[in-house]
């Protein structure tokens, strides 16, 4: 079992992350290689709750330049995290 930490990087704070976490709904930037169930049980035991659904979403990186020479930014995963409606809210989100 690979390290729930190495799974969920970061937390996505966006004005559009900050109206879903009323309905217990959490954007976090994941691993590039992680499934929906790794994600899942990562987000359970790093923040001790319940996750109802997981959606997942892989965004390309974008073309940069610099002068004549063209490369890519590197390719990012998100993972929607929405919560059952019996579990508590994450704590670190809630202090924001």
């Amino acid at each position: 079992m690979k390290n729930p930490h190495d799974i969920i990087l970061r937390p996505v704070l966006t004005e559009k992350s900050y109206d879903g976490m009323a309905d217990k709904r959490y954007v976090f930037e994941v691993a590039i290689n992680a499934n929906k169930i790794e994600i899942r049980s990562a987000v359970e035991e790093i923040f001790g709750v319940k996750v109802d659904s997981v959606h997942t979403i892989n965004s390309l990186g974008k073309m940069k330049r610099q002068g004549a020479h063209m490369g890519r930014r590197a390719s990012t995963k998100k993972a929607y995290v929405k919560l059952t409606k019996d579990s508590k809210g994450i704590e670190f989100f809630d202090s924001i």
